[in-house]
Formats: structure tokens, sequence, C-alpha cells
């Protein structure tokens, strides 16, 4: 029996995961995080009366349980904090908050290696983004021009989505794309070019109509393909990744990204 601690438990995505993990007769919620609902279970924040789960204020609150995976679901300025309390607790962890970059990523694998756990990131749990992201991958090792565009609701906070920058660093880990004009020889502000994410140009909309959605671009002379993941406002599609994601972490060692880490070939 796998002991999960779920953070941000009643959010969207967080809530659809806490039913998902209650239906399995090999993982245990014991314990949650959800500073609104805390004191209280989470069975009466979800409205599922046999969902007896405690509710906590905090990360560290909830990890005094005891857990074998921690799970972060919160929002970007308390993730980070989360998932070192849940390190140093002796936890594996599994990050589905968007928004950390690079540099939080290399201080996670850095705690992770020294208390010998795993860390796995998925800036997108759905299998269509872990095709996208692989025949990304494909396509710009034979292609020179690539940018992402990232699309989202207009009440997301982080730009870009943790679903942009993990391809981001994908394509930039292949190769760094080619550019037509050098930003220092453009024209008007640098801003229409989009933001530089391991090398690779991300433009990111938020608009009303879009829930998550992810694209990349590819260019060459008479020719262009397009790789395009889009979600509907359903989370179910997220939590059978994210229950493999649970399941699995414990095999591995230190941070790493992308769901595709823990799925066989």
């Amino acid at each position: 029996m796998t002991r999960v601690v779920l953070a941000g438990a009643t959010g969207w995505a967080g809530g659809a995961l806490a039913r998902g993990v209650a239906r399995q007769p090999d993982l245990r919620l014991v314990a949650a995080v959800a500073r609104r609902a805390a004191g209280g279970t989470l069975g009466k924040a979800l409205g599922e009366p046999d969902l007896a789960t405690p509710v906590y204020a905090t990360a560290l609150q909830a990890l005094e349980a005891g857990c074998d995976v921690f799970v972060e679901y919160t929002r970007p300025d308390s993730a980070k904090a989360n998932v070192l309390a849940a390190l140093d607790a002796g936890a594996h962890v599994v990050i589905g908050t968007s928004g950390l970059t690079d540099d939080d990523y290399r201080d996670i694998d850095a705690r992770a290696r020294a208390r010998g756990r795993g860390v796995l990131a998925c800036g997108n749990f759905a299998i269509t983004v872990v095709l996208l992201q692989k025949f990304a991958q494909v396509a710009a090792r034979y292609l020179d021009h690539f940018e992402i565009i990232d699309y989202a609701h207009e009440d997301k906070v982080d730009a870009p989505s943790g679903t942009a920058r993990e391809l981001a660093h994908r394509l930039g880990s292949v190769r760094a794309p080619a550019i037509g004009v050098p930003l220092d020889e453009m024209r008007g502000p640098r801003e229409a070019r989009g933001a530089d994410l391991n090398g690779v140009r991300v433009h990111s909309l938020r608009l009303p109509g879009y829930v998550i959605g992810v694209e990349a671009i590819f260019g060459s002379a008479g020719q262009r393909l397009h790789l395009k993941h889009e979600a509907s406002s359903s989370a179910e599609p997220y939590v059978d990744g994210a229950l493999l994601a649970i399941r699995r972490v414990g095999t591995l060692l230190g941070v790493h990204r992308g769901l595709d880490a823990v799925m066989e070939e």
C-alpha cells in the first residue's frame, strides 16, 4: 500500500486526482493540503462522503501523517517549498504544478539526490502531451526553425505554462533553433518575438475560451509542421497519468521531467 499526501487536493486537477487515488486498491490518501478546507475532511470539501482523508492548511502539517509519495498540485509560489519539505520528510515527489523554473528544478534535484529520493515533474499528465513531446523532439532533429505557442485561460497566473516550459526544455536540448533575424537587429519591441526558454521562443496567449493547450510549429522552405495539444474543461485526462507517476516515482533518483520517464516504450 502506497501512502499518498496530495497538496492542492480541492483544485480543478487535484480534486479529480483525489477521487482517482481513492478508487485505487494499492494507494491510500492519508492527508491532503487545501487551505480553505483545512480542519475538515476531503470528502466534505469534494462532496464525497466516503472520503475521510483529513485536510491540513500546510504541507508541513500534512507530512506529519507520514507518506511514501507527496503530490504537489498547488501554485508556483508555494510549490518549491512544499517539494523540498516533502523530500526532507523522506517522501518521493510527483509535481503537477506548473511554473517552476529550470533553476528551481536544479535545486530540487540536488536535494532529492542528497535524500536518495525521486522526483517526477510533469507539466502535463495527458497522454496526448507525452506523444506531442516525443514527436516534437523527432521533428527538431530534422527541422531547423521552430517556436512554441502556449494557450491558456485568461486567469492563469504562470506564463509560460508548465507544459510549454517542459516542451521548450526538451526541444532546446535537441538543438538551438535557427532564427531568421537576430533579436538585436529587430525593429520593434523584442517582446514581440516571445520569451527565450532554453533557446526556444515561446509565446503565451491568455484568453477566455482556452483551458490548456500547446503547439510546436516547425518551419522549412515551402512547408510547415504543426503539432498541437488541446484540453477540454475536464481534468479526467490527467488522472491516469498522475496515478502512473505515483506508482513509478519510487523507481527514480533525482529529478526526471515528463511522464515518459516512467513509461514503457
